[in-house]
């Protein structure tokens, strides 16, 4: 949709504050202790005099994060008006920051928050910190392609049915994989039910700005999301911004409260400029450039098709309901047909093509389009798969392992996670009830989380995504040859 803004969206007020102190030449006995990068000449050559110049720490006239008065504060109004939100909070720990600050301002110790199992592993974390209890909702599967789905309308409704006393719920606008569920029927569903719909949108910048893409989480009426404005938007990595809703008007000063018990008291003044600057150009330039992304993305989804062996999946696998729209500037490329796991590919394409895509699971692989990608850039990628197919392709694979495994939950995360535990070898773990996580990262959607029982589907699942080289991570023994279980002894 075009979005139409309140306030003039050509400012960006931090940004210029920081002009503005480069230009008074201040002289510093104050912390970042490089003092303008001169105290440290390699890392100013690497990065730039004008990156370190402005490495700066919280001042009156550059205003503090942790509470906002002045120019962040004008900033952060301008990023809501441009998000279709009522207000936003710059983040500068990450998306993961945000998705932890909307389970713990919406829901205390022992409430219940429903949401999908195939969640990042920010939100189960959020649940350990919070002490929360999680109604897992089971995505749909599509068998071909090995991926989860979004959640299905009447699996949610009967979450909310058989627990009425959830104070919220969790939802994925997209999964990693571009995937949409109706979110504009959950967010009533929620609502009618009195929940809080707080929104992962980690992936979904865009959408805010593209006319054909899903449907946004603030133009649904949710609550609260949390976009990672640094994949898809083009800010540096780790700023994100958390936007909520009208309906949390009243607690706006509860959630600052909550985000300030993690958030650094030195945010680096580089992120938050970068959300500022990426801010205004979405505002007066996103709907022509996410245009271009958009007509990129789908001419190499085209191509791919007819290469063979791969299948580029879109808009033609919509069911509905679970998958209820895609977002086109995913490339999620299904390998499965030639003989290859994803994860193969994805080590092929880096190792022998110097193209580093997102993520390769046991499946599929993920190209992310965004507002940096050019032409040469995508013919490189279709002639390196095209070559894949000719070096490396054998028969077809029919694997029996998909990427989501239902779990088998004992105990909440948060009573399994500080439960006593021992360490013992993986393949003795069977029927015993993990305290840690188990994830493949990227995307770090957990395999196990802790609280959820060992299955022989875990284990194979473990096993093989191990045998393909997918980097296993979230357990103490980084090589996953032991597990921490709970100590029923």
């Amino acid at each position: 949709m075009t979005r139409k803004f309140k306030l003039d969206q050509d400012q960006a007020p931090l940004y210029e504050a920081l002009k503005q102190y480069r230009k008074k030449r201040m002289v510093s006995f104050d912390v970042p202790g490089h003092k303008q990068g001169r105290g440290n000449p390699e890392l100013t050559e690497f990065l730039g005099r004008d990156a370190m110049s402005v490495d700066v720490n919280s001042m009156s006239m550059l205003d503090n994060l942790i509470h906002p008065v002045g120019v962040i504060k004008e900033a952060q109004k301008l990023a809501a008006d441009a998000f279709g939100a009522d207000s936003a909070f710059f983040m500068t720990n990450g998306t993961t920051s945000a998705v932890q600050a909307m389970v713990l301002s919406t829901v205390n110790p022992g409430e219940k928050i429903i949401m999908p199992r195939n969640v990042h592993r920010s939100a189960i974390y959020a649940l350990i910190l919070s002490r929360a209890i999680p109604v897992y909702v089971d995505p749909g599967v599509d068998e071909n392609l090995g991926i989860p789905l979004g959640m299905s309308l009447e699996h949610v409704n009967k979450a909310i049915e058989e627990n009425p006393d959830a104070k919220a719920i969790l939802v994925n606008n997209p999964t990693y994989y571009g995937i949409c569920p109706n979110l504009k029927a959950i967010v009533e569903m929620a609502h009618q039910a009195e929940l809080k719909v707080l929104v992962d949108e980690a992936h979904g910048t865009h959408f805010y700005f593209e006319q054909k893409a899903p449907l946004s989480a603030m133009d649904a009426g949710a609550d609260m999301a949390a976009i990672s404005t640094h994949k898809t938007g083009g800010s540096l990595t780790q700023s994100s911004i958390l936007l909520t809703g009208p309906n949390m008007a009243d607690d706006l000063g509860y959630i600052r409260q909550i985000i300030n018990l993690t958030l650094t008291t030195s945010s680096s003044y580089l992120l938050l400029s970068s959300l500022d600057i990426t801010r205004r150009y979405l505002a007066l330039q996103g709907e022509k450039i996410y245009q271009r992304v958009l007509e990129y993305a789908n001419y190499a989804r085209r191509e791919i098709n007819h290469i063979g062996g791969f299948y580029a999946f879109g808009n033609s696998e919509i069911n509905g309901d679970s998958f209820y729209d895609f977002d086109q500037t995913k490339l999620s490329i299904h390998t499965r047909s030639m003989g290859l796991a994803g994860i193969e590919v994805y080590d092929i394409l880096r190792d022998e093509y110097q193209i580093q895509v997102e993520f390769g699971d046991l499946s599929n692989i993920l190209a992310i389009l965004s507002i940096g990608d050019r032409p040469v850039a995508i013919e490189r990628l279709l002639a390196a798969l095209a070559d894949i197919k000719r070096r490396f392709g054998k028969t077809e694979d029919h694997l029996s392992v998909n990427e989501y495994i239902k779990p088998k939950v004992v105990m909440s995360p948060g009573q399994a996670f500080y439960a006593k535990a021992k360490q013992i070898p993986l393949d003795q773990t069977l029927g015993k009830v993990c305290t840690e996580f188990v994830m493949c990262y990227p995307p770090g959607i957990p395999i196990l989380a802790p609280g959820e029982e060992v299955t022989s589907q875990v284990l194979e699942y473990i096993h093989y995504a191990k045998a393909k080289g997918s980097s296993m991570t979230g357990a103490e023994d980084l090589a996953i040859e032991k597990l921490n279980v709970l100590d029923q002894e």
